[in-house]
């Protein structure tokens, strides 16, 4: 297996430099999603203070056309701070920034879903819509190929390695436990993590968060993955079906709830969220993956704990269906609903704004309506 050629450099010499005191002054790394809805870019500006909110960020800008998001004749992106977070990497007083991104007219570029998902959850704040992410990603070599696998064949097939533990069994714990406690580091909203079916693939877990602290929370987590990863030398894929064949894909299962399910009787408004759910199969599907589907399809097969693309499925326990109720839920008659069919490269923004449209704004059809 391939890994980077950063990663042989010494740590021990950078730490020497990562030692030196910074004086009063502040780095802080700038994030943002690029072109494909998916992909991460990063750079880092000095400050002469160190923020304690977003509103103490000055905006920023970048080259648009390296990143997918813009012409070179008319290349400047805006950077306006969204969110800020403790920097695990250099540590405090140093900042995480997520941003959105404004084309130069100020308007929202094409994957800066962030601005109609936060306009959705403040018209129903007052439900205090609270959603938990399963985020699932492999472990790859530089090469492409799944960490800790043989070069030349596969290892024993699906079965002892879902929360597996032993050297045969857990690919790559090293990686997990360093995102766990940079992510806690961070301020991140993480709350678990485990080994999952095929080798060499991992989920963490986000939340529960509410309103469009899910989205900011899961892009901070999947860019401090990149990070734990680049430094170790290897790649963390968030491919929906990274192998073919008798393997399992990645999703990222999105756990759903408003104040009036949570509370003594809320079965039925789950079970009405999900009679929506399943009249608007298509529309959904669209929003999972960031190619409206094709990447999704590759994934929900109806092998393999998935649904069928096409066939729209709800059941208590069954991990074979679109929507899943817990047993638990099922049971006390209140909680909580998930919804298996994101693909691990999902935007969470447009993932948790699609289920505020369709189950609290009561939408219908193929198309979001516009507000």
């Amino acid at each position: 297996m391939a890994t980077s050629e950063s990663a042989s450099l010494s740590k021990a010499v950078k730490q020497q430099y990562m030692d030196l005191p910074q004086g009063d002054r502040v780095q802080a790394m700038y994030i943002w999603v690029d072109g494909t809805g998916e992909g991460l870019r990063c750079k880092t500006r000095t400050l002469d203070f160190e923020p304690k909110s977003v509103e103490d960020l000055p905006e920023w800008n970048f080259d648009g056309s390296s990143t997918n998001q813009s012409e070179g004749s008319n290349s400047d992106m805006y950077l306006a701070p969204a969110a800020i977070f403790r920097d695990p990497f250099r540590k405090d007083p140093n900042k995480l920034v997520l941003c959105e991104v404004l084309k130069y007219n100020r308007k929202p570029a094409e994957t800066n879903l962030r601005i109609t998902c936060k306009k959705v959850m403040e018209m129903v704040g007052d439900q205090h819509p609270w959603f938990g992410m399963e985020q699932e990603y492999t472990i790859l070599g530089t090469d492409g190929h799944p960490f800790g696998w043989p070069s030349n064949g596969f290892p024993g097939p699906q079965g002892p390695y879902y929360c597996g533990v032993g050297a045969d069994k857990a690919y790559g714990r090293d990686i997990v436990e360093a995102h766990y406690r940079a992510c806690l580091y961070a301020g991140v909203d993480i709350c678990g993590t485990n080994a999952e079916v095929m080798p060499a693939q991992w989920e963490f877990q986000v939340g529960p968060c509410e309103g469009i602290n899910m989205g900011d929370h899961l892009w901070a987590a999947r860019f401090i993955l990149h990070r734990v990863c680049e430094d170790f030398g290897v790649v963390a894929s968030f491919d929906p079906k990274p192998i073919t064949g008798n393997w399992n894909g990645a999703g990222c299962h999105t756990n759903f709830s408003t104040k009036e399910m949570r509370e003594e009787g809320g079965l039925k408004a789950i079970e009405e969220s999900i009679e929506k759910l399943g009249k608007r199969h298509r529309y959904h599907i669209r929003a999972y993956d960031p190619k409206g589907g094709l990447d999704n399809a590759r994934r929900l097969t109806g092998h393999h704990e998935t649904s069928n693309i096409d066939e729209f499925s709800a059941g208590v326990a069954n991990r074979g269906a679109s929507i899943r109720i817990p047993r638990m839920v099922g049971q006390e008659k209140k909680g909580y609903f998930e919804d298996r069919r994101p693909s691990a490269n999902c935007d969470p923004y447009g993932v948790t704004e699609a289920l505020i449209r369709t189950c609290l704004l009561n939408e219908e059809g193929e198309e979001p309506a516009e507000y």
